[in-house]
């Protein structure tokens, strides 16, 4: 099965496009201001508005208010909204009710006990995302570029709709759907030349390893 990917944390028009004609299913923008990845929700519109369609447009916020929620949704108008913060389930069936959209959750994760948290959200998220918690003194809940134990995710029940994160590049995200049975794989900083700049070529060398890993499997 293809898997989904996701492109996240893009500023600049180039990197929408690289990403959407490779093959990308998904694009994130990032509402964070202590993230090198951060744009305003008018920016994101306008590149967003050339992929509208082609793909599935994903606003990434982190313990959003509704008045912050209410611009995002408003100016992007999200097909995905991710929350990567310290949201409750009772905060994401609010959100859902509110903007009729669904809610892919973000966990952070180092060990097979991070994984018991999504119990209460099963049912209420429409998708989960498993990113590697931060390092310490990190003031970011992703992008940090680095990795977890992805054999901890046997665990989780074969039915689980879920994306991967954490330290994705060109050299380990073969391994990654090999060892996982994730079926959306998301990356951000492993694209990257330096943090929040996007850089073509990395893009690229990462669909490229992924059709090379897809090939192999077959």
């Amino acid at each position: 099965m293809k898997p989904d990917i996701k492109i996240c944390g893009l500023k600049t028009t180039e990197a929408v496009e690289r990403a959407v004609t490779r093959g990308a299913t998904h694009i994130g923008f990032i509402f964070f201001p202590k993230s090198p990845r951060h744009v305003d929700p008018e920016v994101a519109a306008e590149l967003a508005e050339p992929a509208r369609g082609r793909v599935k447009i994903v606003a990434v916020t982190v313990d959003a208010g509704d008045e912050e929620l209410d611009d995002i949704v408003h100016l992007l108008k999200p097909d995905i909204l991710q929350m990567h913060g310290h949201e409750r389930p009772e905060r994401i069936l609010q959100v859902k009710a509110l903007y009729g959209l669904p809610v892919m959750k973000a966990f952070s994760v180092r060990e097979a006990a991070d994984l018991d948290r999504v119990d209460p959200y099963l049912g209420v998220a429409d998708r989960f995302l498993f990113d590697a918690k931060a390092p310490a003194g990190s003031e970011l809940p992703g992008g940090n570029g680095v990795a977890f134990d992805w054999n901890i995710m046997a665990s989780l029940d074969a039915g689980l709709e879920y994306m991967l994160s954490g330290g994705l590049n060109k050299d380990n995200v073969g391994l990654a759907l090999a060892s996982t049975r994730a079926r959306g794989i998301d990356v951000s900083s492993g694209v990257e030349s330096a943090p929040g700049i996007k850089d073509t070529a990395m893009i690229d060398a990462f669909f490229d390893a992924i059709a090379e890993a897809r090939s192999v499997g077959a």
